[in-house]
């Protein structure tokens, strides 16, 4: 008697070492974020990189953490609503941060001052 309408849907759990290669992407990737920030670049353009990159790392962590992968649909519905909200706060917060940017003491040099003259008796 064969078994043909018995069908088992496994899904590919994933093995130590995949996950430690997805971590180490995952920690490569924080690296060159944090790289990039302290680079002397163009604010549009740095922001567009983190960001891209930021949506690396979180279609990594759903696909391989949260075993999304073989689930294509809940992947993209779970990734592109974080990128519209990641993208809204970007919006809510950068207005203040650039307000209070202006609102930092300068430091300003004191002029220098001449020296005081010399008297001769």
């Amino acid at each position: 008697m064969s078994d043909h309408g018995a069908h088992v849907d496994e899904h590919f759990s994933g093995s130590n070492k995949l996950f430690i290669s997805i971590w180490v992407w995952l920690l490569i990737l924080t690296l060159l974020e944090i790289f990039l920030a302290y680079r002397p670049m163009d604010l549009f353009f740095m922001l567009t990189i983190l960001l891209g990159l930021s949506l690396i790392k979180a279609a990594l962590i759903m696909a391989y953490f949260m075993h999304l992968k073989f689930e294509r649909l809940s992947l993209i519905l779970t990734l592109i609503p974080a990128l519209v909200v990641c993208i809204l706060l970007l919006f809510v917060f950068f207005p203040d941060s650039f307000r209070s940017l202006g609102l930092r003491y300068q430091y300003k040099e004191a002029p220098a001052l001449a020296p005081a003259p010399v008297e001769d008796h």
